[in-house]
């Protein structure tokens, strides 16, 4: 009597199956796209671009107090719209009442917003007793190449 061999072996593929992988990072990228615009801290405006912006990682902290005003010159303290600006310097003692520590507030204002509703939004928070303020900007995107470093000289 002979003994049945058995073949299995020869039917496992070694390819690897792509697609399973593809549909996850399909799905990833799809959460993502939705989650991310939900992060973003405060009221959307298209802010004042500049060549050399300062670096501020502490406006993007979850306890930093942020000041929007929109491009139609409605304030905002948070995610709240402040109606008179006037009521913008209670609002920010209240906060620092109940937040000792850092006196820090960003203030980030739409690029055709009217100059004078920012120089009255900078006022009222200073007068709060605020010790810092930062005005939020967006890095300039530019095309041009950097300068070529200057020639030593005596060549």
């Amino acid at each position: 009597m002979a003994l049945a061999k058995r073949d299995e072996g020869s039917k496992v593929s070694s390819e690897i199956n792509v697609t399973p992988m593809v549909d996850v990072m399909l799905v990833l990228l799809i959460i993502f796209m939705v989650v991310t615009p939900m992060l973003q801290k405060g009221i959307s405006v298209d802010m004042a671009k500049v060549n050399n912006p300062e670096q501020m990682p502490d406006a993007d902290k979850e306890d930093a107090l942020l000041v929007s005003i929109t491009r139609d010159g409605n304030v905002y303290f948070g995610s709240e719209q402040v109606k008179d600006v006037d009521n913008l310097t209670t609002k920010v003692k209240d906060r620092f009442a109940s937040k000792p520590g850092d006196r820090r507030v960003y203030v980030k204002a739409d690029m055709r917003t009217r100059f004078g509703g920012v120089v009255k939004v900078v006022d009222a928070v200073r007068a709060a007793g605020v010790d810092d303020l930062g005005l939020l900007t967006d890095q300039r995107k530019t095309n041009t190449p950097p300068p070529p470093p200057p020639a030593a000289a005596g060549q």
